[in-house]
């Protein structure tokens, strides 16, 4: 998962597109890059580490132009380190930078036909390079460069190309370009922001980025759409492929967005109360007789839903953990090691809210379940009579194949097991998940009941069909001790 974002604006426009990309640092703490048009040059600054790492005085004064586009990393596909720091550069034809969030699942396909058939070499392991050089390829297959030439290269991009995508790229001699996947997997959201100067508009992963640099958020772009800015702020927009059914990632409501972000119209911050309040029910349906004394959230994402459901239960909530605002997110560190040593140092319970009291613990997701473990067992140590733990999501049996690093079904805790044993395992005495048709009833709200969702890693239904062998594919290049070898031969 990564955060993307572009603009085209009246002036310079990197400082916004750095601001932007600090408010979705929670997309992805691994790298960060912006690449601006200045005339017929091409400005690029990345590196590894956070935003405000990456970035200094220099580099931003380096970064002229009107047109931009940042990239926040997550690794999944390819390595982690500066060499998959993202945008990536292309100078045939015209010059085109390009950053992208998701993954494409037809990769090593991909890779050998840009290399045979486009004759184009990929430097990386990331499939966000293969990505470029496609439209890059069909970009160079068109005689004029305009906004017609770039939404039939994304045509030919969307006939290729096979997964969760979203992304943003610069094209030099035109502006800004994007689109998203026919399925609209992964989340693109347009807005608009005018000017005593003129008219300015932006793309990004969430709304949030345009909030923040004062855009009106106008509308998510649609499945298969293409989005063209020129460079005078002109607008162009067009359906690029015949959309398949829209199916946004419920883990994004789930865990990744921020909860002041709207995706495919939907409040994420309602989404997670509405899944509190559903697995708030749940709890009394099989235990109306409860003997929960409080309510206590695993900072920060599970927020709402703990709210919601102590509500439902009406029993105490109460904050009990210290969040140590300067550690990273847990489940997108690279390596479990990392992982388990981090719950420690992010995590210090207040002993007075557990002492002698039977404690619900609420989690948005259960994923590997090591950070499940040690908390439950903080909240023991603290004192607790008993630890129950409930989840907001359903147990994650299946990999994640569109850009969330849940490769490997072993490293998966509810992969092929009961709840039983997954509660025997994390130690907690009781242990509740959501229903799948309750979390998407949540997430679709009653104004959108009959909406649908990526819920692969849920349900194993995977809405682009997968090819054979690919499970043992990205097993080999993508679980932790993959990555612990890749880390190691550095």
């Amino acid at each position: 998962m990564c955060g993307i974002i572009g603009i085209v604006g009246t002036s310079e426009v990197a400082p916004a597109l750095y601001d932007g990309l600090t408010v979705l640092q929670h997309r992805g703490q691994d790298a960060a890059g912006i690449a601006t048009a200045a005339g017929t040059s091409l400005r690029v600054h990345k590196g590894s580490g956070l935003v405000s790492d990456v970035f200094d005085d220099r580099s931003m004064q380096l970064l002229q132009g009107r047109v931009g586009i940042g990239h926040c990393r997550y690794p999944t596909a390819g390595s982690e380190g500066s060499d998959e720091a993202q945008p990536f550069y292309v100078n045939s034809p015209f010059g085109i930078a390009l950053a992208h969030n998701g993954n494409l699942i037809n990769t090593e396909a991909l890779r050998r036909e840009v290399f045979e058939q486009d004759r184009r070499n990929i430097n990386t392991q990331s499939d966000s390079e293969v990505l470029l050089n496609v439209f890059a390829h069909e970009l160079d297959r068109e005689r004029a460069l305009e906004p017609e030439t770039a939404f039939r290269a994304i045509e030919g991009v969307h006939r290729r190309a096979k997964g969760g995508y979203a992304a943003v790229a610069v094209v030099l001699g035109l502006g800004l370009v994007a689109f998203r996947d026919p399925n609209g997997i992964r989340p693109l959201v347009l807005g608009r922001r005018v000017t005593e100067a003129g008219t300015e508009y932006a793309v990004a992963s969430e709304s949030v980025a345009l909030d923040i640099l004062g855009f009106e958020r106008l509308r998510d772009v649609a499945p298969g759409e293409g989005i063209v800015v020129t460079a005078d702020g002109t607008l162009h927009h067009r359906q690029c492929v015949e959309p398949g059914e829209l199916a946004p990632c419920i883990f994004e409501f789930v865990y990744f967005a921020r909860p002041d972000s709207m995706i495919d119209n939907i409040s994420v911050h309602k989404a997670r109360m509405r899944m509190g309040v559903a697995l708030g029910e749940k709890i009394l349906r099989e235990r109306p007789d409860h003997d929960i004394d409080v309510v206590i959230p695993i900072p920060d994402t599970s927020r709402d839903s703990a709210l919601e459901l102590a509500h439902v239960l009406d029993v105490k909530y109460r904050e009990g953990f210290i969040k140590n605002r300067y550690i990273g997110r847990t489940f997108i560190m690279p390596g479990q090691g990392e992982r388990a040593k981090s719950v420690k140092r992010k995590l210090n319970p207040i002993p007075l809210e557990f002492r002698n009291r039977v404690v619900l613990l609420v989690d948005d997701s259960i994923v590997r379940g090591t950070t499940s473990r040690q908390i439950v067992q903080m909240a023991r140590d603290a004192g607790a009579r008993k630890v129950y733990l409930a989840s907001a999501a359903p147990p994650v049996r299946y990999p994640n194949i569109y850009g969330i690093d849940m490769p490997t079904p072993e490293e998966l805790i509810a992969h092929e097991r009961s709840e039983a044993e997954i509660e025997r395992m994390i130690g907690c005495d009781w242990l509740v998940y959501q229903d799948l048709p309750d979390l998407e009833a949540a997430v679709a709200s009653p104004k959108s009941p009959e909406m649908r969702f990526d819920t692969s890693c849920f349900s194993g239904e995977y809405i682009t069909g997968v090819e054979p062998g690919y499970f043992e594919e990205i097993k080999r290049l993508r679980s932790d001790e993959a990555k612990r070898q890749r880390r190691l031969a550095l």
